[in-house]
């Protein structure tokens, strides 16, 4: 391993060539897109992700659709070799236009699945504030995100049936770090402490612009990351405005750790109600995957298809928690307006966390 296509770009961050990317061996480079009709209450979307783990020479890929209570998942993992390729066996993003238009095409006709879809921005991206959280003295999470939201044209194929989605919306991330990737460490920091972990995100597109939220809260409920920001349609680098002091509730679901209901509280901003309408599983994606999960060595190339009927799903597993609950929002400002878009609000409750009433790694809400 030494000079890759990369270092012919000004693209370095150390050093040594591309291919090396500081010392941590949890260092990984990642894609997200999901896609969703704007308006409606159907359960159709789809989601695609794409990752590089250089130090674990691993770099792997996902495209899920789901549609009717179905979600079908397609996984490819491969050696890395060059950072700049951007494809996994059938899986590709393409960088067609930096921070404003991305393309993922799918090309999987033994696995019943091939997709072709192109992503414009709506708006310059944000750049959340940087993620960096410690389990005592070690490193758990430290990275940077950006995220857009966006439009869609294009199609997706299952099973020989073809889905326009030309009229879907949807978000965009990319982020880059240190996180949790490949086999698990079998030593844990002493003393060894339980598993916590509160993560809720919600990304809304409305008619005149996008709301981003999110939250990661201790099991104290106090807040290690969060954000409100507001994106008005066709905004700039600089257009956006930040809301102070941001807070939110949540209603569970009783036997499960999904929500029946959101709220966003936005001070002098008003209130946002989430409806979920359907769950999108994130395993599909590989988080939390007991097989495909990031970055883990299939070997020089593997491709598999998964299907999940939702309905039957164990919703007590452990990688079962991660969900994106496709949403009906609706946005109750102070001087009585009311607006109604669609998100997605993203879940992820593993462990105590005292405002709602979780006190071990995995009890259920009442």
């Amino acid at each position: 391993m030494a000079l890759t296509r990369g270092d012919d770009f000004p693209i370095h961050q150390t050093a040594e060539p591309v291919a090396y990317a500081g010392t941590d061996r949890n260092f990984y480079d990642r894609y997200f897109f999901n896609g969703y009709e704007a308006e409606g209450d159907g359960d159709a979307m789809f989601a695609a992700a794409f990752g590089v783990y250089p130090h674990l020479n691993i770099a792997d890929a996902a495209f899920c659709w789901m549609k009717d209570g179905r979600q079908v998942n397609l996984h490819a993992s491969r050696w890395l070799e060059d950072r700049l390729d951007l494809s996994v066996g059938p899986i590709r993003v393409e960088v067609l236009e930096p921070l404003q238009r991305l393309k993922v095409s799918v090309e999987a006709p033994d696995q019943g699945v091939r997709a072709e879809v192109v992503f414009e921005g709506r708006s310059f991206p944000i750049e959340e504030p940087r993620f960096t959280r410690r389990i005592g003295p070690r490193t758990l999470l430290d990275y940077t995100r950006l995220t857009q939201n966006g439009a869609y044209s294009g199609w997706v194929e299952v099973d020989g049936v073809r889905h326009d989605v030309s009229s879907f919306v949807g978000t965009r991330d990319r982020s880059w770090g240190v996180r949790p990737v490949g086999a698990r460490d079998p030593q844990e920091p002493a003393p060894q402490a339980a598993p916590q972990f509160f993560w809720l995100w919600s990304p809304c597109v409305f008619p005149d612009g996008d709301l981003f939220f999110h939250t990661n809260d201790d099991e104290h409920g106090r807040a290690w990351n969060r954000r409100a920001v507001w994106a008005p349609l066709g905004s700039g680098r600089d257009g956006t405005t930040d809301f102070d002091a941001v807070d939110y509730g949540v209603d569970w679901r009783s036997g499960a750790r999904h929500a029946t209901r959101g709220t966003i509280r936005l001070p002098d901003g008003g209130e946002v109600d989430i409806a979920p309408q359907a769950e999108f599983f994130m395993l599909g994606l590989g988080y939390g995957h007991p097989v495909w999960g990031h970055g883990l060595n299939h070997g020089k190339l593997k491709v598999e298809r998964e299907d999940l009927v939702l309905a039957d799903l164990d919703r007590a597993l452990p990688f079962h928690l991660h969900v994106q609950a496709l949403s009906k929002v609706t946005w109750r400002r102070p001087d009585g307006s009311t607006q109604v878009g669609r998100g997605v609000f993203e879940q992820l409750a593993l462990g105590p966390h005292a405002p709602s009433g979780f006190k071990s790694i995995l009890d259920m809400a009442p």
